[in-house]
């Protein structure tokens, strides 16, 4: 490990809280964001037990100027930021045909812009430095579509892109972007979330967050845990649970069979289990 100093997006919550207390154990400073104050500062007062320096920001990620202004504030009080992680992001579930363009570029703003204004607000600054570490969260979901996610695969396909065009421009600069992959992880993302329209026409938020919460089978605890065991070996795609790793697998070897296997899946209520 040779960072000293963190900046975290979403950190009022799931994977982001997770990293902020990995981190802080692991002695690092830490300058944590999130659009929900009350979560956020939470947090920091958890993290001040611990006596590490730590400092928090509302941020609002689709807003580019936010964004690049919480960098600065974070560079003045940390005197520079080692290690990124974009990791804020939202959920919508509808239909592509009822969805809202606004619904639609909501999420695309904070879970797709929102990664690239936190990439672009620190890179420069690291590549003077030669040195630094960008973690852009995506998800598995950044691999496959599934129904009534359309805005949020869409999303995480476009980080996937972007992940992988970035690691290419950064050969040999000493600078290194990471691209995530969570499976379930038991978060509150779907809580927090948008739903409106399943397959069915109706909207059941226990009855996702059940189903949810039986796809959720990595805690954030464990996520972070493996997000920064990959960091530190230099990988540049982390998959996070074993869900994440046998759908990656099985998407990629068999791309025909997956489609059919993953639609009987659908059918029978077990696709991310």
């Amino acid at each position: 490990m040779t960072y000293k100093t963190a900046f975290i997006t979403g950190a009022g919550s799931g994977i982001g809280r997770a990293l902020a207390h990995r981190l802080a154990d692991l002695g690092v400073a830490v300058f944590i964001t999130d659009i929900n104050e009350e979560n956020l500062k939470t947090v920091e007062a958890e993290l001040k037990k611990k006596q590490v320096n730590v400092h928090a920001r509302k941020t609002d990620v689709s807003d580019k100027d936010d964004v690049f202004s919480a960098a600065n504030e974070a560079d003045k009080a940390l005197g520079g930021i080692d290690i990124v992680f974009n990791n804020a992001g939202i959920s919508l579930s509808d239909t592509v045909e009822k969805m809202e363009y606004s619904d639609f570029e909501r999420v695309m703003d904070v879970d797709f812009w929102g990664v690239v204004h936190g990439t672009k607000a620190f890179l420069p600054a690291m590549l003077k430095r030669g040195n630094g570490y960008i973690v852009n969260v995506s998800s598995i979901f950044g691999h496959i579509g599934v129904p009534t996610q359309a805005a949020y695969c869409a999303a995480k396909h476009a980080v996937k892109g972007f992940n992988e065009s970035l690691h290419y421009e950064l050969k040999d600069t000493g600078v290194s972007v990471h691209s995530v992959h969570p499976g379930g992880v038991d978060t509150g993302i779907v809580t927090n979330g948008k739903h409106i329209n399943t397959m069915s026409g109706s909207n059941d938020l226990e009855e996702m967050q059940a189903s949810f919460k039986k796809s959720a089978i990595t805690t954030p605890e464990r996520a972070a845990e493996i997000i920064l065991a990959g960091v530190d070996k230099g990988k540049y795609r982390i998959l996070v649970g074993k869900d994440a790793v046998w759908i990656d697998r099985l998407s990629r070897w068999m791309p025909n069979r997956w489609l059919v296997k993953f639609a009987k899946r659908l059918e029978d209520g077990s696709a991310l289990t």
